[in-house]
């Protein structure tokens, strides 16, 4: 074997030693992004079902509220003014308007804002005391 070869030999075995970190480091971080990334979607997943399961809940609690106090009024047209009778129809349509099949909608916040007032001034004309508390969380169970 000549020297020429054997210096060679020696400088492919140190750079392999030199170059161990650095595949290791790639390897390593290929691998903890393709973790990261599937953790990540599932996350997603699970943060997005639970936040649409109170948006719809309380969609849902306003849609009977609405519908409820239609029926009082077909019931008894005088005891509602025209402007209580007015929010609730302008509450009704925003209900409607709710994109439910596109959540990434920007009017998303500004209809549950309104929606969110509209009741509060509904619940104010009527002089009732009735509220949308939302699901209870585990803590606010008792057994």
């Amino acid at each position: 074997m000549s020297s020429q070869s054997q210096i060679n030999s020696i400088e492919d075995i140190f750079d392999s030693s030199l170059n161990l970190e650095e595949t290791h480091f790639k390897e390593g971080y290929n691998e903890g992004y393709s973790q990261g990334l599937m953790s990540g979607k599932e996350e997603a997943e699970q943060t997005g079902l639970r936040m649409g399961f109170e948006i719809g809940e309380e969609l849902g609690f306003y849609r009977g509220c609405v519908d409820v106090w239609n029926s009082a009024i077909r019931v008894e047209p005088t005891q509602f003014s025209t402007r209580l009778k007015e929010t609730i129809k302008k509450m009704e349509d925003l209900i409607e308007k709710y994109p439910v099949l596109d959540p990434e909608d920007e009017r998303v916040n500004e209809i549950m804002d309104s929606l969110r007032l509209k009741f509060r001034v509904i619940r104010a004309g009527l002089g009732v005391k009735l509220e949308y508390d939302g699901y209870p969380k585990p803590k606010d169970i008792e057994f």
